[in-house]
Order: C-alpha cells, then sequence, then structure tokens
C-alpha cells in the first residue's frame, strides 16, 4: 500500500493577489490581471501588455540585503513557502527537518537576473557583474534558497518541463512521500519571465494576444476569437504530507493528493498533438493512479492557454477520456485572468483546484464571448459556479510535448 499524500497549506504570488485569498477572491468575481507593461519599455514590442504581480515588495518581506541576492522568481517562491507553511501551522526543527524536502521548480529560472548583468558586462566590464549572478540566476536557486531559510534538509530539487513544470512538481513531490523519502514536501513552481527577450520571443512564434487595446479581454480560453495567451508571472506552492505524519500532529487536511498522470506527445517541440493523445493519456493515468472512473470527476482546471491550437487540443483530449461524460463536467481557465505564468501555472491551478474542494465554488472563464464549434464543452463563462465536486482534475501540457495531470479529492 503507497502512502496517502495530503494538502495542508498553500501559498501563492499571482497577477490578481499576492496570497491565496486575494487571488481566490479575484478568480471568482472574474476580475483580470493584464494591464500595459510596467517591467520595462514594450513600446517597440508586437504585444506591449502582460499579467504583471502588483504592489509586492520583496525587499520590505525579506529585507533589502536577501532580497538583492534573489531573481524576482526566487521571492515568489519563497514568499509563497512562507504562506503555505503559516496555513499549515508547520514547524521545521532539528527533530523533522532531515524528513523534511523542497521542489520548487521553473521553466526559466533567473531570467530577470541574468539579462541585468548581461547588460552591466556590455557597459562597465567583466568585474563589474555582481557575484550573486550565477546562484540568482540558475533555476534551482530558489529550492536551495527556501531550504536555506526554512531548515528543511530532505530531499531538494528543481526541475523543468516548460508550461508542465509546477504539475510534474507537484506530482513528483507527492510521489516522493509515496514511496517513504520525506513525510513532508514543500511543493511548487515561480517564473519571472516579464522581460523584453521572452516577450519578443513569444510574439514571433505567434504565441501571445496582440489586443493591446483592450488587454483585460485578451486572454479568451476556447472563444473562437483568440489569438494567443496572456503572459504572467508568480508562483505558488502546497506542502504536502503524508496522512500520518499530518494527523499525528494534529494538522487540519485542506484536500487529499489522489492522482498523477504524466507522458510527451513525441510529436513537436512547440505545437501540442491536434487530436490530443498524449494529454489524453496523462489524463487516463491520472485517474488510474487515483483509483477513480470518469464519472468521478466533477471539475477540470484546464490547460486552457487561449491559443488556437492548445484549446482544440485539449478539448479534444476530454472527450477522448471522457466521451459523453465530457459535456457534464464544470471546466474552467483561470489563465483566462491570471495570464499563464509558464513554469509555474500548474501549480497555481492546483492551488485553485484546492480552493475549489474547500469552497464549494467554481471560478469562471471570462472573455468567453463566441463559442467554437470544435471547443464545445462546458467552459464555465464568464460567471462563477456553485458546485459540489468530490475530486477535480487540473492539466498542464508544455513546449516539448510534456503534459502533466493532477487529481486532488476531498478527504475523507
Amino acid at each position: 500500500m503507497r502512502k496517502r499524500v495530503v494538502v495542508t497549506g498553500l501559498g501563492c504570488v499571482s497577477p490578481v493577489g499576492n496570497n491565496v485569498a486575494e487571488t481566490w477572491s479575484a478568480l471568482l468575481a472574474g476580475k483580470s490581471g493584464a494591464a500595459p507593461i510596467t517591467h520595462f519599455d514594450a513600446s517597440r514590442h508586437k504585444t506591449k501588455f502582460a499579467a504583471e504581480v502588483k504592489g509586492f515588495d520583496g525587499a520590505a518581506m525579506f529585507g533589502a540585503r536577501e532580497a538583492r541576492k534573489m531573481d524576482r522568481f526566487a521571492q515568489f517562491a519563497t514568499a509563497a513557502t512562507l504562506e503555505a507553511l503559516a496555513q499549515a501551522k508547520f514547524s521545521i526543527d532539528e527533530s523533522n527537518r532531515d524528513r523534511v524536502g523542497v521542489l520548487i521548480g521553473s521553466g526559466i529560472g533567473g531570467i530577470t537576473t541574468l539579462l541585468t548583468e548581461q547588460e552591466t558586462l556590455r557597459e562597465r566590464g567583466p568585474g563589474r557583474v555582481s557575484p550573486f549572478l550565477i546562484p540568482m540566476m540558475i533555476s534551482d536557486s530558489a529550492a536551495g534558497m527556501i531550504a536555506i531559510r526554512v531548515g528543511a534538509r530532505g530531499p531538494n530539487m528543481s526541475l523543468a518541463t516548460a508550461c508542465a513544470t509546477g504539475t510534474n512538481a507537484v506530482g513528483e513531490a507527492a510521489e516522493m512521500i509515496r514511496r517513504g523519502a520525506a513525510d513532508v514536501m514543500i511543493a511548487g513552481a515561480a517564473e519571472a519571465a516579464i522581460v523584453p527577450i521572452a516577450m519578443a520571443g513569444m510574439n514571433v512564434m505567434g504565441a501571445l494576444s496582440a489586443r493591446n487595446d483592450e488587454p483585460e479581454r485578451a486572454s479568451r480560453p476556447f472563444d473562437k476569437d483568440r489569438d494567443g495567451f496572456l503572459m504572467g508571472e508568480g508562483g505558488a506552492v502546497l506542502i504536502l504530507e503524508s496522512l500520518e505524519h499530518a494527523q499525528a500532529r494534529g494538522a487540519e487536511i485542506l484536500c487529499e493528493f489522489s492522482g498523477y498522470g504524466t507522458t510527451d506527445d513525441a510529436h513537436h517541440i512547440s505545437a501540442p498533438a491536434e487530436d490530443g493523445a498524449g494529454a489524453a493519456i496523462s489524463m487516463q493515468l491520472a485517474l488510474k493512479s487515483a483509483g477513480l472512473s470518469v464519472d468521478d470527476i466533477g471539475y477540470i482546471n484546464a490547460h486552457g492557454t487561449s491559443t488556437l491550437l492548445n484549446d482544440k487540443s485539449e478539448t479534444a483530449a476530454i472527450k477522448t477520456v471522457f466521451g459523453e461524460q465530457a459535456y457534464k463536467i464544470p471546466i474552467s481557465s483561470t489563465k483566462s485572468m491570471t495570464g499563464h505564468l509558464l513554469g509555474a501555472s500548474g501549480t497555481l491551478e492546483a492551488v485553485v483546484c484546492a480552493q475549489v474542494l474547500r469552497e464549494n465554488l467554481v471560478p469562471p472563464t471570462i472573455n468567453y464571448e463566441t463559442p467554437d464549434p470544435v471547443c464545445d464543452l462546458d467552459y464555465v463563462p464568464n460567471q462563477a459556479r456553485p458546485a459540489q465536486p468530490k475530486h477535480v482534475m487540473s492539466n498542464s501540457f508544455g513546449f516539448g510535448g510534456h503534459n502533466a495531470t493532477l487529481i486532488l479529492s476531498r478527504f475523507e
């Protein structure tokens, strides 16, 4: 028998709120995080807007000296971790630190630091580059910094599977607990890539929406008039524990981690398979892992990027897995509000799924105005909806063909 894994803490920093309560309230209200870019002068860019995190002050949170040693993505991850640990009421000390691990993924890592120091090199020479460049730039820096800050001495690593990173991070962390490698895992992902080179690269690929006159209406997953995704940033973390460990310390259990599947399309570096075959297998594996049938799933948080190919492919995959039942399941894409947090999106959406189970409400897909004949499922258009699912699914798909699916369940 594999160990049962439960969720005892949630934390996030998102474009619509700097903690879980703010983010959840904004999502239920259908609030978009899109606005003109403030991180840099975007006047020469095709897309001039993004979903930036607003009002986040790393110096105030960590102290100016420590904040200067942390890339923005690592600051997001650390802030989310501290919130999640506080909710879990979990203290790390000498008695347990060797059994507490950290798995924080990032698709890109410290790209802000890399670009800043590249400019320093160009303008001022190699001797003026920051000695913190390398530890701030590498994608495992968030996991390492979090371990140092909280004293977690168990398994520690990062992973990168593009936009599936956050979902894989939670899934693989849970598997570590299931196999007995740790009692507690701090699991999540963070991203801070609203920078000129990333925006330019996404634009020339044709991946981003260019609705510069109405940014808040740009992200419109599954809508016929979608024209690309909305770039976002942020971080999210879940505290995962073995059921035995959580119960032994009297923790409040928010929900149960019950299923995980992951595959690859083996099809194209950036385009999903049109029939969603790899994504479908990922969902089927998650159902098998959880010991559930298609009739058990009461909500799906879709990857739902608002690109022409993804939304069509994901809809096809859901139909493959669920058959006629697909038309009965409420499905929403919270990326319509948060934008696409790249590697961090899956963990933020896992936080959303946990909130759905706790609050009995399903957030909407905003900007859904014109139905697409090939995307004909129930996408919870524009208004939040009461629901009481026992099991919820979250999908993430990434460049490279990566697919990952989580299932969270009401704890009984």
